[in-house]
């Protein structure tokens, strides 16, 4: 399994859950990091060495040259919310456009004009998909050049890009953001050093559905991944592929389920 060590909070959760479905399986598991999308070629070089049988990412960006060397060495590869686009490759996702539609649309009808995006690594597949389906959906309600800030999916992002906005711009109405851990290190920010209302006077929403965003004070509006079907999928595409390589790739698309918290202002 490949994962980021930037991963948003979610991923010990999904983490375990592979790591359980694969192990009902009789499989060992071996936990590949990094820190960064460029860092990815050497660490597939550790993964041709240590030959194993397949491979689930969790993060990463993947292009055509890396999905073909899978291929070179014979190890089926499941994508996690990634895809190679143009290239057909095995892949379990979570319907990022319909949950980012359902958000902000949820802004938009509740009166929302001056937008903040708060967007994860650019590097990042997950993090360019979700901003852009976010200002694709703003667009179409109207709302041009919206403003985007760039963290990488931690809590002290979250807190560090909202008060780099604040240094210099107005309190916007509504902040969107790449995942739960940024959105609730800006309400902290919001909350503790500019004594913004959330959501009285600033409407905040996440996507994952990660535990935190559900404890008291936060109570995040969100998307939460349906993590338990999804990690079961992958695990199941995974093993079918060790066992039947002949087979073409698949893609399984999940949705999320919305989460209307008390971080949007009725």
């Amino acid at each position: 399994i490949i994962i980021s060590s930037i991963s948003g909070m979610v991923y010990p959760e999904l983490l375990s859950r592979l790591t359980n479905n694969l192990s009902d399986k009789g499989m060992r598991v071996l936990l590949f990091t990094m820190d960064e999308a460029s860092q990815l070629d050497g660490l597939l070089e550790q993964i041709w060495t240590f030959q194993v049988d397949g491979v689930i990412a969790l993060t990463g960006h993947f292009a055509h040259e890396n999905i073909a060397q899978f291929e070179d060495h014979q190890i089926p590869v499941v994508l996690y919310n990634r895809e190679v686009r143009g290239h057909p490759v095995n892949t379990v996702c979570v319907d990022h456009e319909q949950g980012i539609r359902q958000l902000v649309d949820l802004l938009v009808k509740e009166g929302k004009k001056n937008f903040l995006v708060l967007s994860g690594p650019t590097d990042e597949d997950v993090s360019n998909e979700r901003r852009q389906i976010a200002l694709t959906q703003l667009e179409q309600n109207g709302f041009t050049n919206v403003p985007v800030m760039y963290g990488d999916y931690s809590y002290q992002s979250g807190k560090a890009c909202f008060a780099e906005w604040m240094e210099s711009n107005e309190r916007p109405d509504a902040v969107i953001c790449s995942n739960d851990t940024m959105a609730i290190g800006c309400i902290d920010e919001a909350r503790g050093s500019h004594g913004i209302d959330v959501p009285g006077e600033m409407s905040v929403v996440g996507f994952d559905g990660m535990y935190a965003a559900y404890w008291t004070g936060y109570e995040l509006t969100t998307i939460r991944q349906p993590v338990n079907q999804m990690a079961k999928a992958a695990v199941s595409i995974l093993l079918d592929r060790i066992e039947n390589p002949e087979s073409p790739p698949e893609k399984r698309v999940l949705a999320g389920q919305f989460v209307r918290g008390n971080s949007v202002s009725n």
